[in-house]
């Protein structure tokens, strides 16, 4: 059985998430982890469970999303996976950090390359791999089935999207990749967004003014 965790740190309000199932075994999503106290809010946490990270994911590579990303690889001594189109993303961050006051923010290179042709696997548990860019070129949001979770980073938010005023975002490949993907998904399926509570894929079609029925074309 897969079992979620959320975090929310740093000022951009940014949610962590740790996936896990039965054998113990972790992946961590998107730590946006900066301050030392939010570092201690996760490693307790993993402490406490008993869980052995395995892998740390990134859905996109924006500054708020990658903050914990050397903390994380170094800590538990894990590979940091991201698409390949999220490369010259991740390695922007170094560059404009300080103007969002992250002056220490520390750089971690990525180590493999994952796509939706791939499967993510935890433990038992197996995860489908969407491409949803827009926001981000090289956007992916996990799907696992079984219990309904989906990990959708700034894709879709509850009646919202993700912005695509940032370098390599463009609004109608987001509608278009929303569209295609996540509303191929069961209506019950609980999306968890990068910010902000959860809401259900089925909500989102009837109802988000972006990308649902009653959105304005």
């Amino acid at each position: 059985m897969l079992q979620i965790k959320t975090f929310t740190f740093n000022p951009f309000y940014e949610n962590t998430y740790i996936l896990f199932d039965e054998t113990k075994e972790a992946i961590i999503f998107d730590p946006g982890c900066f301050e030392k106290k939010e570092k201690e809010i996760l490693s307790n946490f993993i402490q406490i469970e008993g869980l052995k990270v395995a892998k740390l994911v990134n859905t996109h590579c924006h500054i708020d999303h990658v903050l914990g990303n050397a903390f994380v690889k170094n800590t538990y001594k894990v590979p940091l996976c991201i698409h390949r189109n999220e490369i010259p993303v991740l390695k922007s961050v170094k560059v404009y950090a300080p103007n969002y006051g992250f002056a220490g923010y520390e750089e971690a290179e990525p180590d493999d390359f994952i796509d939706e042709k791939q499967k993510l696997t935890i433990g038992n548990q197996s995860l489908d791999i969407l491409f949803v860019p827009g926001h981000a070129p090289g956007h992916l949001v996990f799907y696992h089935k079984p219990s309904g979770i989906c990990i959708a980073g700034d894709t879709l938010f509850q009646g919202s999207i993700g912005r695509t005023d940032l370098p390599g975002g463009d609004h109608q490949t987001l509608l278009s990749s929303i569209r295609r993907e996540l509303f191929n998904l069961p209506e019950e399926t609980t999306v968890y967004p990068g910010h902000g509570p959860e809401t259900t894929i089925g909500e989102e079609k009837e109802n988000n003014p972006f990308v649902g029925k009653r959105a304005r074309f």
